[in-house]
């Protein structure tokens, strides 16, 4: 495998859409920001990002670089059988193709797709009673998490329509003994969606390792905070905090837009 200095990335800027270019940037941010909370496992997840058309092409990552050197132009651009549309030196993972490109090709409103492995959302996934409803952040998207039991390592294709009918109209799930994963209408929904899950899981671990002395929250309170989450987070998402992280991105290292 070449070194990324040698591998040649000529800038798609101006010979894709602006459409699509913004995605890209989108995208590529949000990579960015994987790795920068170190989320990432290596090269072996997957942020996905479908563009706007009739074909259902998507973006995935480059199956050879890290998360912190994905770039706008370094994404790849696939079709829904998983092959490049354009002409690429890298090469796409098969088990991200075939999560991505189920959940893509059956929900509209599924315009990003973000799967992680970190060690908190792999523990509440081996865990028999999933997400509980143990602070506000779990309380907030408990209701919007669906489960989806292992069948190994994802690169049969028959595991879409199963993916696809356990996820139902939901926007996150929990697959079991294996990660979690998040969907969004955009890039930044998706993420921050992400985000509450992966801290609430995080959050779940460290208190029950804590003790048995748990605090349980009081009767109704669950299903009040889940309708205040429903409503409030894609306004928070979209508003305040996606664009606040794409800043940081910037501030963090600019050529992720390149």
């Amino acid at each position: 495998m070449k070194p990324l200095d040698s591998i040649e990335i000529p800038s798609l800027q101006g010979k894709v859409s602006p459409e699509e270019w913004e995605i890209r940037v989108e995208l590529a941010a949000a990579y960015r920001m994987v790795a920068h909370y170190g989320w990432d496992d290596l090269i072996f997840t997957h942020l996905s990002a479908r563009i706007p058309g009739p074909d259902h092409h998507f973006l995935l990552n480059p199956y050879n670089l890290m998360f912190e050197e994905v770039t706008a132009s370094s994404l790849v651009k696939v079709d829904v059988n998983g092959n490049p549309v354009d002409p690429t030196p890298f090469i796409t993972n098969p088990a991200g193709f075939t999560i991505h490109s189920a959940i893509h090709m059956a929900r509209d409103d599924a315009h990003a797709v973000m799967h992680l492995h970190t060690p908190a959302g792999q523990a509440v996934a081996a865990h028999s009673e999933g997400l509980l409803p143990l602070t506000q952040t779990a309380m907030l998207i408990r209701n919007d998490v669906a489960f989806h039991d292992y069948e190994g390592v994802a690169v049969d294709l028959s595991e879409r329509e199963r993916l696809v009918a356990d996820l139902g109209t939901k926007n996150a799930m929990i697959l079991r003994n294996h990660g979690t994963l998040a969907v969004g209408k955009n890039v930044g929904e998706c993420f921050i969606r992400l985000y509450y899950l992966e801290r609430a899981c995080q959050a779940q671990i460290m208190a029950l390792s804590a003790g048995e002395n748990i605090s349980q929250p009081p009767q109704g309170s669950p299903d009040v905070t889940a309708e205040q989450g429903a409503i409030g987070l894609p306004l928070a998402a979209n508003l305040l905090a996606w664009p606040a992280l794409k800043r940081k991105a910037y501030r963090l290292d600019p050529s992720f837009a390149t």
